[in-house]
């Protein structure tokens, strides 16, 4: 089976590491990662996102002992615009989180209208963080919670614009 799904990934945390777990688990994995320009347009909150090339050299680092794992192949390509990849006929499934299965709907919606069969939406659930709320790059970006969501009080966060 060929598996996609799609992010920002900055940084990497547990709630990304179960949608890669879960991934890996169905089959060969495809990662669409958000290129600079679309990065910031896909954010609800505006905040400084590291450079493509760090964030996936950082991915890559999380995706390569878990296909080895499985015994799978994976591979991570730029995303230049929302629907991305996931539109592209090889694949099966899409993993999706609660808030992104609408767009794994629109992306349904699209593959039809190009005859192609629609992929098996894998929904996964939220990882929650310490205090109960989800763990999310915007909080760990603010130093809300570390990539694992224990509270971090105290710590600075990233911010909005590209640190100095």
């Amino acid at each position: 089976m060929n598996v996609a799904l799609g992010g920002t990934f900055d940084p990497v945390h547990d709630g990304h590491r179960k949608l890669f777990e879960r991934a890996f688990e169905l089959g060969d994995v495809t990662v669409g990662l958000t290129s600079d320009e679309l990065a910031p347009e896909t954010r609800h909150v505006e905040r400084y996102v590291r450079p493509y090339d760090r964030r996936k050299r950082d991915l890559e680092v999380e995706l390569e002992p878990r296909a080895e794992e499985h015994d799978r192949e994976f591979a991570v390509r730029e995303l230049t615009e929302p629907t991305g990849i996931a539109v592209e006929p090889e694949f099966d499934a899409l993993i999706v989180s609660p808030e992104t299965k609408a767009g794994g709907e629109r992306i349904n919606d699209i593959r039809r209208e190009h005859g192609h069969d629609p992929l098996d939406l894998v929904v996964v659930g939220h990882v929650t963080a310490e205090d109960g709320e989800r763990i999310s790059s915007t909080r760990i970006v603010a130093g809300e919670i570390d990539e694992h969501g224990n509270l971090t009080p105290g710590r600075e966060g990233r911010g909005a614009t590209r640190p100095e």
